[in-house]
């Protein structure tokens, strides 16, 4: 990097310590700038680098609540407000015991780049808490919800800051923090996305990111003359993402073989069908079991625990044509990357937010197999979010096949949009680079517009 990005990225770390996510996310972002700088002096001279790296708001607050034996319990509340040059701040909360003011940074830093390239006015922001609903029953899941609620609706809004859905927020978690906005505030407004459908929720919804996924790896194959037919594709995670990245794989002709958990992974020779995967969704979101099950009934299948000390992950150890990681950050290291590469995949997209480290990235640019970062290939969930919210102010509902058709064309556009800036700053297919550059593009120039705020 040139001695001022150098610079930048050392004050990043002094003046946030122990936050490796988000020293990560900046810097594989400001190495993709260096070529934006050049050819355009006026977003240092305007410090747009340094104010975008630097939240606008960050939350912090205390969430008590008392589970069915009466025992009282206290976790902590965040909201990142990152970015709002171009939208409302826009972005998901996620529930889960590794949640920490350093992740969420990472979030939000990479909502802003995601949103910009949606094509929708969205800024970016991510919140959550470090309670953890594994476990819980639905009234203590309830309870956390209203209290962590009552904290979060000051300072919220759907021209303010619309939360989502992530990990540990599902459905249920939605309802129940929809129920106490709504409660508190005297108001019906869409305040919050992936609500029910019939309160105020879009479908598509839950299939929009690995929906999105996939459509935006098709796009890339489309432009080298293939498609996703009889591929054999890698997915890890068993969530959402998961569950219906598979389910469009099978939809475009392809032929997943694995999920997975923090145990472990299945790998499914035969390939994982449309009854395979009705058992999953059902094992996964109703009986809430663990992935290890799928083994136990489907024999021809293979279950292998996972050690998170190990040196790599064995699912990135399988032959397959594609993988679409949709699990969690950093799942796949330099070792993983090049496992994945020696066993002949050739496409790579990102279900999950920023699940490669910054080695193992530099391992798929430079075998050149494509490579689709989060940012851009997962945009579709929030996509589809900024659609219900879109739906929310006029009062109306769309068709499933309007949705649908919605989504895949703003995959479409992000994926020329970002074929198109690698192309323009000399980097002719980097996905890593187009996305970066054309996400913060249309940000900074909303920040040059708007002055020093």
């Amino acid at each position: 990097m040139t001695p001022y990005m150098n610079s930048v990225l050392a004050e990043v770390k002094a003046k946030n310590p122990a936050e490796p996510e988000f020293h990560q996310a900046v810097q594989e972002v400001i190495e993709s700038l260096e070529l934006v700088l050049e050819k355009h002096p006026e977003y240092r001279i305007a410090k747009i680098i340094e104010r975008i790296v630097e939240p606008e708001r960050v939350i912090i607050f205390r969430v008590p609540w008392v589970d069915d034996e009466g025992e009282v319990h206290v976790n902590r509340g965040f909201r990142i407000e990152m970015n709002s040059a171009i939208g409302p701040y826009k972005g998901g909360l996620r529930f889960h015991p590794s949640v920490n003011l350093g992740i969420l940074k990472f979030l939000a830093f990479e909502q802003v780049f995601k949103n910009s390239l949606t094509t929708l006015p969205m800024g970016g922001g991510k919140g959550g808490s470090d309670f953890d609903p594994k476990g819980k029953t639905d009234s203590e899941v309830m309870r956390f919800c209203q209290s962590f609620m009552t904290e979060l609706q000051r300072h919220i809004g759907p021209n303010t800051d619309v939360p989502a859905g992530d990990i540990g927020v599902g459905a249920r978690e939605i309802g129940f923090l929809f129920g106490q906005y709504k409660r508190l505030r005297n108001e019906f407004t869409g305040v919050l996305t992936g609500k029910g459908l019939n309160w105020g929720g879009s479908l598509i919804r839950p299939e929009a990111t690995g929906y999105g996924c996939v459509y935006f790896a098709a796009e890339m194959l489309a432009a080298n003359g293939k498609d996703l037919k009889d591929k054999i594709c890698l997915v890890s995670g068993s969530g959402n993402v998961a569950q219906y990245t598979a389910e469009k794989i099978l939809d475009l002709g392809g032929k997943p073989v694995t999920f997975s958990d923090s145990n472990g992974f299945i790998f499914d020779g035969d390939g994982i069908n449309r009854e395979k995967l009705e058992f999953v969704k059902y094992l996964k979101n109703v009986k809430r079991g663990r992935i290890s099950e799928y083994a136990d009934k489907y024999r021809g299948a293979v279950y292998t625990s996972i050690n998170p000390g190990a040196a790599s992950n064995p699912l990135w150890d399988v032959k397959a044509d594609c993988a679409f990681p949709s699990a969690t950050q950093n799942e796949i290291n330099k070792k993983d990357a090049e496992n994945l590469v020696r066993n002949g995949v050739y496409v790579v997209a990102e279900g999950a937010n920023m699940p490669t480290t910054i080695d193992g990235v530099q391992v798929f640019l430079d075998n050149k197999i494509l490579y689709a970062p989060g940012k851009a290939a997962n945009a579709g969930g929030v996509a589809v979010s900024g659609l219900e919210m879109a739906q929310n102010s006029m009062r109306i509902n769309w068709p499933r096949e309007e949705v649908d058709n919605r989504l895949h064309i703003i995959m479409k556009s992000i994926h020329r949009a970002c074929v198109d800036a690698s192309e323009r700053f000399g980097t002719p297919g980097n996905y890593v680079n187009g996305a970066n550059i054309a996400g913060f593009l249309k940000v900074a120039d909303a920040m040059l517009d708007q002055g020093v705020v």
